[in-house]
């Protein structure tokens, strides 16, 4: 039987499959860069500053109870008081800060800048009231606290730091809307011979570490608002010859400065003792309250050396935890300052991120034995009321400041109540106002959460 034509066995042509190209995989998605890029929208978002300073802030201070409770109790009994005598005075310190921060948050910048020149006032007569016989009390070697009756005391330097940085900021600001920080003489006075005044008073009670803290406010203004290298070198030189001639007259800070790096426990007890809390903490510390330098062998376990006990109990994950907690603070303010308009923000958020970062690494590198002994205690962590209480009124202006930037309004006027009702005569007005405008009505849920529009990454 003849075959079929294109075939050779007489059957039917055999059907080649056509090879189709194959289907481009989906390229696989990489989860850590997918991690990178969430991280970074949610840090540029307009509020990541506000939630910064707010939580990190109420971390520190929260964190800082708990430690001055467990490092306090053993001073507290050996000086025939409650265990818990410290922890209730820092307890009460910190709800009267707290009112002190909401209040600084609520204040418009014009009262701000108002309230700059009755505090630096205030400041100068409670400092120069230190030196009154009968009226300063002397802790520790320095005369730098007034009695207010009782236990309690006052140190009106730490008052002064706030008032340098208010008046500071202000002052600047003003001067830079004249337009008149193009001139040297503009630029430094009265700055530097005001905040020299605030430093010669704290001086005199011998209080060198606060005064560094001072100068370093002081610096961090005058870099703020452009000072030339050279003017900036030369206060800074002046400072610098200042401060050795005061290390080279007493012996006392002569002997701290010989306790950068030491071993020897006989010379440098408290700094020794305190690389002992830290070396015995391991990765995570001996618990709790089960700390051992604090019976005795480290002094001001609960004030200046807190970190150390912390180091102890907490070991090396707390102290990162608070490192990184100070951190996230420094890099919020920073961040406050450099994306706001108002020159006085800027001059007054760069203040306050100065003064609380310095403070914190001249506590901590004096812990770790980098630094010597300044004697200026840990920011809202340490035990202190007067510390505590200029401290959360600065961050309430951080969180001001936070909460005016542009975007960070916008956002937070876009927020809706999820919980609650409105008045009747509030959503009878608002469901004729979207009968009108021909937009479906807002429901309003008690219960359970409003389900929330779609927003773009930069809303929050």
């Amino acid at each position: 039987m003849p075959g079929s034509p294109g075939s050779r066995t007489g059957g039917p042509p055999a059907q080649r499959t056509v090879k189709r190209p194959a289907a481009a995989r989906p390229a696989r998605e990489n989860p850590l860069r997918n991690l990178i890029v969430r991280v970074r929208r949610a840090w540029d978002r307009p509020l990541t500053a506000y939630y910064l300073i707010l939580g990190g802030s109420l971390l520190i201070t929260v964190l800082g109870l708990v430690m001055v409770y467990s490092a306090s109790q053993i001073t507290a009994l050996q000086k025939a008081l409650p265990g818990s005598y410290f922890f209730r005075k820092q307890l009460l310190a910190a709800v009267i800060g707290t009112g002190l921060l909401l209040a600084a948050a609520r204040m418009p910048v014009k009262l701000h800048r108002a309230l700059a020149y009755p505090i630096l006032a205030g400041a100068v007569f409670l400092m120069a009231l230190v030196q009154v016989p009968g009226v300063g009390m002397e802790i520790n070697g320095n005369q730098n606290w007034i009695s207010l009756g009782g236990s309690f005391q006052m140190q009106p330097s730490e008052i002064g730091k706030l008032a340098l940085v208010l008046w500071g900021a202000d002052l600047i600001a003003r001067k830079q809307d004249k337009r008149l920080l193009t001139q040297w003489k503009h630029m430094l006075v009265p700055l530097v011979p005001v905040a020299f005044m605030l430093l010669g008073l704290i001086m005199l009670g011998g209080d060198m570490g606060t005064a560094i803290i001072l100068t370093a406010i002081l610096f961090g203004l005058l870099w703020l608002a452009g000072a030339p290298t050279r003017l900036f070198v030369g206060v800074l030189s002046l400072a610098a010859v200042i401060g050795a001639v005061l290390i080279r007259t007493s012996p006392n800070r002569l002997d701290r400065f010989a306790c950068v790096g030491s071993t020897d426990a006989d010379k440098c007890w408290q700094a020794v003792h305190g690389l002992y809390a830290l070396a015995s903490g391991g990765l995570f510390g001996s618990g709790l309250g089960a700390g051992v330098e604090k019976w005795g062998q480290l002094p001001e376990a609960h004030t200046d050396f807190i970190f150390a006990v912390t180091g102890e109990e907490l070991g090396l994950a707390g102290t990162l935890s608070v490192l990184a907690l100070f951190a996230a603070l420094g890099y919020a303010g920073i961040r406050v300052a450099g994306r706001t308009e108002d020159p006085f923000v800027r001059y007054a958020a760069g203040g306050v991120t100065t003064w609380i970062t310095a403070q914190a690494v001249i506590n901590i590198g004096a812990v770790l034995g980098l630094l010597p002994i300044a004697g200026v205690p840990l920011p809202l962590f340490s035990y202190g009321g007067s510390a505590l209480l200029p401290t959360m009124f600065a961050i309430g202006l951080l969180i001001a400041f936070a909460r005016d930037e542009p975007a960070a309004r916008a956002a937070l006027a876009m927020r809706q109540p999820r919980f609650g009702r409105k008045r009747a005569g509030g959503l009878a007005s608002g469901r004729k106002h979207d009968r009108a405008s021909g937009r479906e009505p807002r429901r309003w849920n008690t219960m359970r959460r409003r389900a929330s529009a779609a927003r773009s990454s930069g809303e929050r």
